[in-house]
């Protein structure tokens, strides 16, 4: 053999090698995160659909992981507290769970974006939340028509609350381009609009069914419809298409992302997505968050990113219908 044939043989040989060690690389970077304790940093108070999810994926992950895995709740300013207390901490161990719909709308309602949004990285998608809208059970209506008939002969006369931002923008619109006139009442927690709904000092509230179970189910609150584009299989409630109003449809998503400053590997984010698909078909935990209304829906990070880009797309479509414009770009 030449000179150049061993030049050439050589050349192949290391190129298999490299090859080789990618295909050996993944696996051993994705068994070896997690090194630590893993948190889990959700953007809404205890009890809410992604608290109760967050708390029944961590007993799980922390039995397949052999870390713990812990939930801390940093609720308040639309998300943005989590948000941050992620994207500061730089530790690709601190991971953000809750609603995209906390910080999709961001660029609609703050003047200036308190983060970077090209730090949030999709990481995986866990599942579908049902919204409510309910009213206090004193008001005599009995359908979402109803309601909005009783807001346009009583203008100035209601507030509303929402339990995050994108749910803000989207009832906000709907109300504009109606031409009726209701006022946004904005709240740190979902427990304090909760008690000022039951107490009517805020008469229409959207929120995920799993903050206003426990009410609804006793009477204090009266519950119109869902949001979502689908009925939910444990409520006997119209979806607001059926009732009249699609301009107000929208699905909750409950998502894991990342601080792309933390160093998360790719390995790591698949195996993240990998292991939340798997807690997800345990029976007993599909049960249990069907049991407050949300559903089973994991994704990759790509099809996360995806769907975000669809809640986008149709945040942008009411915004638009009602003339509302981005005040940070």
């Amino acid at each position: 053999m030449g000179s150049q044939e061993m030049k050439s043989f050589a050349r192949a040989a290391f190129a298999a090698t490299v090859f080789a060690l990618s295909l050996y690389a993944a696996p051993v970077l994705a068994q070896s995160w997690p090194s630590k304790i893993v948190k889990l940093t959700v953007s809404l108070g205890a009890g809410a659909g992604a608290d109760i999810s967050a708390r029944l994926y961590a007993d799980r992950l922390t039995k397949m992981w052999g870390q713990p895995v812990v939930v801390e709740n940093r609720p308040g300013a639309d998300g943005v507290l989590a948000i941050n207390a992620v994207i500061g901490a730089r530790d690709d161990h601190n991971l953000l769970w809750g609603p995209t719909s906390n910080f999709i709308a961001h660029p609609y309602t703050l003047d200036k974006l308190p983060y970077d949004p090209n730090e949030l990285m999709p990481v995986a998608r866990v599942s579908n939340t049902v919204v409510t809208i309910g009213v206090p059970p004193s008001f005599n209506v009995k359908s979402l028509k109803e309601l909005m008939a009783l807001i346009r002969a009583q203008p100035g006369k209601f507030n509303f609350a929402t339990a995050t931002t994108n749910t803000d923008v989207i009832m906000a619109a709907y109300f504009t381009g109606a031409g009726l006139d209701v006022q946004k009442v904005s709240y740190k927690d979902t427990v304090s609009a909760l008690t000022d709904l039951i107490e009517n000092r805020i008469q229409i509230y959207a929120a995920a069914y799993a903050i206003v179970r426990s009410q609804a189910q006793s009477g204090r609150i009266k519950l119109l419809a869902v949001t979502n584009r689908s009925r939910a299989p444990v409520l006997d409630l119209p979806t607001v298409a059926e009732a009249g109003f699609p301009q107000l449809n929208f699905d909750g998503l409950v998502a894991v992302m990342a601080a792309r400053s933390s160093g998360l590997s790719d390995a790591a984010r698949e195996r993240i997505a990998a292991d939340v698909k798997i807690v997800s078909e345990d029976r007993q935990i599909a049960e249990r968050l069907a049991a407050t209304a949300q559903l089973n829906n994991p994704g990759t990070g790509a099809e996360l990113a995806a769907s975000m880009k669809e809640q986008v797309e149709q945040l942008d479509a009411a915004a638009r219908q009602a003339g509302l414009k981005r005040k940070a770009q």
